[in-house]
Parts: structure tokens; C-alpha cells; sequence
């Protein structure tokens, strides 16, 4: 039985993200609080729910009043215990620190690049949640950035070079950076690159914004290799201005909501022997990328 809850939002930065209160996120949501998150989502793009002590379950749950949860392509992320979480964490499954080296902190180490989640895949996921269920104190902030402002305020010089244009969004990059095996052959198979615009119009809010995921950019149609990292190395750049970003610093059982169609988000660095363990579910995309 679901039970009317009154929520209130506070704004958290000049861009983007509000804190949302009034919600018990481990309870079913009756009509009129789901439309009132969704309405806030839209407008602050990043939502920050404090204090959900949730499980997994409760988590995956909520995640389904805005779609289906993405299932991760990879064993080595995706939690053995519940497929639809997404582990980023130091932490193993049974409960033991992984050392600096292990593949697994190599891959999601990555996550300090700016990116968006799922743009390899040719419908891109929608957004994603994250509970912070061990969170860390000697870094670990999350910052997301408004990218509907970032293409608002490109010089013309770099709204000539994107309009237009596609980048390719490759996942095999992910482990070229990491420096860890290369993807086999069926892998590849399984998540092909995909080329993508990069001015996008939003599904629900018709407004446009850039749409780049440097972690997995490394082509960009009608440039070279070189040129193309430059563009994408100037876009990221000119999107992680302080005007543009709200960063998080997390408290024990925040849950943070993001809209991946105009964010882009990246962690910052912490000690790796400090624990740190977030689960995440993604929203599976249902709309192709809507070039602008």
C-alpha cells in the first residue's frame, strides 16, 4: 500500500542537483510523489536523497518506478548476489579490500574521468542511482556537471566543430585506458562501438545540450584520431568549469539520482585503502540519442 508522502526540494548549486526530503525511498510511491520526484529530477537533474536506509532489493525497487534496471554486460562489476546492482567498491563481495592493483579498481578507477554511464550502448541508459553505503572521507566526491549550460555557453568556434557531428563511443576504450586485456571477441560483439551526436535533445525536456563520455570517446566522425582527442580533451575542459558543477561530498546513506541524457559525472581520487563501497542501478534506456 502506498502512502502520500510530502516532499520538499532544496536547491544545491546554481546548475544543477537539489536535496530531496519527505520520501521514504524503502516504501511504495503513490502517483502524486512519484510525479513530484520526476518534476524535480527534470528541472535539477541531479537529485540527492539523504538518510535512505534502504537495501538492495528496496533500491532496485525504486529504480523501477522510472524504468527498467540495466543489466552490467560484465561479471566483473555486476554484484553475484542481486544482477541489477552495479558494485563500485574497494571491497569485495566477501568483504575483503582489494588491493590498488586489483583488475577491478584498475577498470572502475576510470570512473575519475568525466563520462556518462552506458553511452557505448545504442540506447543509452536514462540515469542512474547511487547508494552510498561505505563512503569515504579522504576524497570520493562525486561531481556531476550541467551539460544543457555547457552547450549554451560554448564559444561558436566549438559549436561549428560539434553540430553536426558524431563521436564514437567505444567500451573497449575503457580497458585501452585502464591498460588491462583487451576486449575477446565476443565481448566486442556483445557491445560494438557506437557512433553517436554530439548536440542531443532531450526526450521529455526538448532542451539540448553537448553530449560527450570522454572515458569512451575515441573517434569523432570526420577527424582524425589525434584531432578528435583534442576536441574531446577541449570539450571536457571547458565542462568541468566551477559554474557548471555541483559536487557531492557523500554522507552514509545518501542515495544521489542522476539523469545521464544531460550530466556528465566523475569521482574524485581517495585512499585506496580506505572502504569505500556504493551500489548503483542504471535505468535501461528506451529512446535512441536525438541529434540537435
Amino acid at each position: 500500500m502506498s502512502v502520500i508522502q510530502t516532499i520538499s526540494a532544496k536547491k544545491l548549486h546554481p546548475a544543477l542537483g537539489a536535496e530531496i526530503r519527505g520520501i521514504d525511498l524503502g516504501r511504495p510511491v503513490d502517483a502524486a510523489s512519484f510525479k513530484a520526484v520526476n518534476d524535480a529530477w527534470m528541472e535539477h537533474l541531479v537529485l540527492v536523497f539523504p538518510e535512505q536506509h534502504i537495501s538492495d532489493e528496496q533500491h532496485v525497487a525504486f529504480t523501477r518506478y522510472f524504468g527498467v534496471p540495466e543489466i552490467f554486460h560484465q561479471d566483473i562489476i555486476r554484484s553475484k548476489r542481486m544482477k541489477e546492482i552495479f558494485r563500485l567498491a574497494n571491497v569485495d563481495e566477501d568483504n575483503n579490500l582489494m588491493p590498488a592493483k586489483h583488475i577491478t579498481l584498475r577498470q572502475t578507477g576510470l570512473a575519475q574521468m568525466w563520462h556518462t554511464d552506458s553511452s557505448y550502448r545504442p540506447l543509452p541508459c536514462v540515469g542512474s542511482l547511487l547508494h552510498g553505503l561505505e563512503i569515504s572521507r579522504t576524497g570520493g566526491q562525486t561531481r556531476f556537471t550541467n551539460m544543457y549550460r555547457v552547450y549554451e555557453a560554448l564559444p561558436e568556434s566549438l559549436k561549428k566543430k560539434v553540430r553536426g557531428r558524431k563521436a564514437r563511443h567505444d567500451f573497449g576504450n575503457l580497458h585501452r585506458l585502464a591498460d588491462i586485456k583487451p576486449l575477446t571477441e565476443a565481448e566486442k560483439a556483445a557491445m560494438p562501438p557506437v557512433w553517436q551526436p554530439m548536440v542531443r535533445s532531450h526526450p521529455v525536456t526538448g532542451r539540448i545540450s553537448l553530449y560527450i563520455s570522454p572515458i569512451y570517446n575515441d573517434q569523432v566522425e570526420g577527424m582524425d584520431d589525434a584531432a578528435a582527442v583534442t576536441l574531446i580533451a577541449e570539450l571536457t575542459e571547458f565542462a568541468q568549469q566551477p559554474g557548471f558543477v555541483y559536487s557531492h561530498q557523500w554522507e552514509p546513506n545518501d542515495i544521489v539520482m542522476w539523469d545521464n541524457r544531460c550530466t556528465m559525472h566523475q569521482v574524485t581520487p581517495h585512499d585506496p585503502m580506505e572502504r569505500r563501497v556504493m551500489h548503483r542501478t542504471t535505468i535501461e534506456g528506451v529512446d535512441p540519442v536525438t541529434a540537435a
